[in-house]
């Protein structure tokens, strides 16, 4: 009896605290395109990036670079100095209304042999149920050096 109130308890908690609209694995649509997004990254795939986005995207990484439409950012998806796909690992997605906050992890190759370490946190906005802008706060973990290899 304990077990079933607890359950039951649980299920509502859940339910209650998640007021954005969900599909049938419990994740809303904001998030799986966040997540189609990042799997987009993780197979260097414009196409799959692409169609997660507004045509008037705007995509900023304070301090460093403000761009703007979505030829600009299919312009920055891939680095020329990478070898291979990023490993990209989402630990935790918020969100709150048209607002999904992204927190993760980025590793890739180099050609020069040094190695990106990184942590990253996006938060994406959302217009129409696409992504219409971008901001990426990136703190490196390592200084992209041979001692890291």
């Amino acid at each position: 009896m304990t077990k079933t109130i607890f359950a039951v308890l649980t299920a509502l908690t859940l339910t209650s605290c998640n007021n954005n609209k969900t599909t049938n694995n419990n994740m809303s649509e904001q998030k799986q395109i966040v997540e189609k997004y990042m799997d987009g990254f993780r197979a260097t795939d414009h196409e799959k990036i692409l169609s997660c986005l507004t045509d008037d995207v705007v995509w900023e990484m304070p301090g460093f670079y403000l761009h703007n439409g979505i030829e600009a950012f299919d312009k920055e998806i891939e680095n020329p100095n990478a070898d291979g796909h990023p490993d990209i690992k989402v630990i935790r997605l918020l969100e709150e209304g048209d607002i999904v906050v992204a927190e993760g992890t980025v590793k890739a190759k180099m050609k020069d042999g040094n190695k990106l370490d990184a942590v990253f946190c996006d938060v994406f906005h959302f217009t129409n149920g696409k992504i219409s802008k971008l901001t990426s706060y990136l703190m490196f973990k390592n200084t992209l050096n041979n001692t890291t290899k």
